[in-house]
């Protein structure tokens, strides 16, 4: 059993998160957990170093090879080398597939902000599709999602599994995503970052490339970095089976996209052969917070929350606080969270749970706090 509650002071490190505040507010807003990597990884990396020369590299055949066997390992997928597109980040992949792809670009929503912000960058037009929250939770709007489509629409952006609602979309509805593409003659840019994050053990991710005919119109960005927090080291790949898509995606890459850091292709390696017994451990972790903030949560009205199926973030609708600005409210109480306004869904809040036991009993304390402060 690894251990995940007795992490490093993160407080006067270099890290982004907890840089963010001055004073006692607990940072649970950016995507990356409170956990130091599997000792794998960091065996791996700390052997790197000891080599002692850091030149322009390029990805080793152990590294490809894991890559694909992890793929082949995890979902049945067997692909070819050459089908890999190697990227630092999925950020950068989801701007890349707006260039690579010409004409209107169609998005669910709420849904991470580069999904928004990706398109206007590159000056494609956007339409926004809502999600409809149910009872039994997120679900796709089929209609609306029809009725956005036009004639100059070419490209899908997939949250998959989705951040930030916690959604791992079923057979079912990948089947309904890849007909309406097919239908329309949509490229799929398919964001599956989050796919080793399934925190409901029956469930399973199915990458949608997978999907009969939909490899050659697909584009799936997958990295380890949110499974086992290693998004500092930049390392990430897009999977593009169809060598004319690939041929668009590099197209729009040379010259401004740089090489992957080094030290998260051995990260990347090291996690996909060696790092399965760590990351079953931490999807324990994940499930027992998960459940904890989901039961605060229903204690707590006018908060709610829908099942978090995947990701170890915590999709809460606030809007019943009658506040101006939740995260606001929620920060001078002590809690750091994300704006659901930069997601498309001003009024909610996205709450990180890849944290410490301490960290997270003394985050739901303050949560009530601030729900009770905003009734007094």
């Amino acid at each position: 059993m690894f251990v995940f509650d007795d992490a490093p002071d993160r407080h006067r490190s270099d890290s982004q998160k907890w840089r963010k505040y001055a004073g006692d507010v607990l940072p649970l807003w950016v995507a990356d957990m409170d956990f130091p990597a599997a000792p794998a990884v960091l065996e791996a990396v700390q052997s790197r170093l000891a080599h002692g020369i850091f030149g322009y590299g390029e990805p080793t055949p152990s590294q490809v090879d894991a890559v694909c066997a992890h793929l082949e390992a995890e979902y049945g997928w067997r692909i070819e080398p050459e089908w890999l597109v190697w990227l630092p980040g999925l950020v950068v992949g989801l701007n890349v597939a707006c260039r690579a792809v010409e004409g209107e670009v169609l998005t669910c929503t709420p849904v991470y902000p580069p999904f928004l912000s990706a398109p206007k960058f590159s000056e494609r037009a956007l339409r926004r599709v809502p999600l409809r929250c149910a009872a039994s939770g997120w679900q796709v709007d089929w209609a609306a999602l029809e009725a956005a489509v036009t004639p100059e629409s070419r490209l899908l952006l997939l949250c998959h599994p989705h951040n930030p609602v916690g959604r791992c979309w079923t057979r079912a509805e990948l089947h309904q995503f890849a007909d309406f593409a097919r239908r329309h003659d949509l490229v799929v840019c398919s964001d599956e970052i989050h796919c080793g994050l399934l925190l409901d053990p029956e469930l399973r991710h199915i990458p949608f490339a997978t999907l009969d005919g939909m490899a050659t119109r697909a584009i799936t960005l997958m990295a380890p970095s949110k499974t086992f927090n290693v998004p500092g080291l930049s390392c990430a790949f897009a999977v593009v089976a169809d060598p004319e898509l690939r041929r668009r995606v590099t197209r729009v890459m040379a010259g401004i996209v740089p090489h992957v850091n080094l030290l998260g292709l051995v990260a990347c390696e090291a996690a996909f052969r060696h790092g399965k017994s760590w990351h079953e451990d931490l999807l324990a972790i994940l499930r027992r917070n998960r459940d904890q903030l989901e039961a605060t949560v229903a204690t707590l009205p006018p908060l709610s929350m829908t099942h978090v199926e995947a990701t170890y973030l915590g999709w809460i609708d606030a809007r019943g606080l009658g506040v101006d600005n939740p995260v606001t409210h929620f920060e001078a109480h002590g809690l750091g969270l994300s704006n659901g306004a930069d997601f498309g869904a001003p009024g909610w809040v996205r709450f990180n749970f890849g944290c410490t036991a301490g960290t997270l009993a003394e985050s739901l304390r303050r949560l009530g706090r601030a729900v009770e402060s905003a009734h007094v």
